[in-house]
């Protein structure tokens, strides 16, 4: 397992955004991969069905496309995406043994009703899978924003003092921003993958 060496200006994560319609099936995901130095070093993309249950099947998908071995940790705009596609954070982990984020940027009193709304014949299943992601934990940028994150194989200090690092301005990243920028850019062109 990797552990997070904040002082490496090398240390590289891939951050994973998505652009999707909403009378589309798919949405587009792209992943980045960034140096805490804000040097971009790699890009790989792939696609999350809209209601589905395929989204972290497909970041494991995408991680696996780039065969590297030097990415230590993944920013997630969002564990859920893809209109309540949910990404499970604790199989990512145990699947790639580095530290994963998952960011949201708005406070919430949970989704669960409106999963009952969209899914009902099938709510219970989605219900249990948003349920194992846990509580959210509020952090205070240093921009003054707030941020609620989700984490594994890391500390909330480790995970507060990185984003700090990443965040150059307002509530978003670097690496999360410049990923959602390619998002937009290429479902305004039509590209699917």
């Amino acid at each position: 397992m990797k552990t997070l060496h904040l002082e490496k200006k090398g240390l590289r994560c891939i951050a994973i955004a998505e652009s999707f319609k909403e009378n589309s099936e798919k949405s587009i995901l792209s992943g980045l991969i960034m140096r805490k130095d804000f040097v971009i070093d790699g890009f790989v993309f792939g696609s999350a069905t809209l209601k589905g249950d395929d989204a972290t099947d497909q970041i494991l998908h995408m991680y696996d496309e780039l065969q590297r071995t030097d990415i230590n940790y993944m920013l997630l705009s969002g564990l859920i995406i893809s209109m309540y596609n949910i990404i499970n954070l604790k199989k990512l982990f145990d699947s790639l043994k580095i530290p994963i984020i998952g960011i949201a940027y708005r406070e919430s009193l949970g989704i669960e009703n409106s999963i009952r709304q969209h899914f009902p014949k099938s709510f219970e299943a989605k219900i249990n899978e948003y349920k194992k992601l846990g509580k959210r934990e509020k952090i205070t940028l240093n921009t003054s924003h707030n941020l609620f994150v989700r984490y594994e194989g890391c500390t909330i200090s480790e995970v507060t003092r990185l984003l700090n690092d990443l965040t150059l301005h307002g509530s978003i990243p670097e690496p999360l921003r410049v990923s959602q920028l390619l998002a937009n850019a290429l479902l305004q062109k039509g590209l699917s993958f």
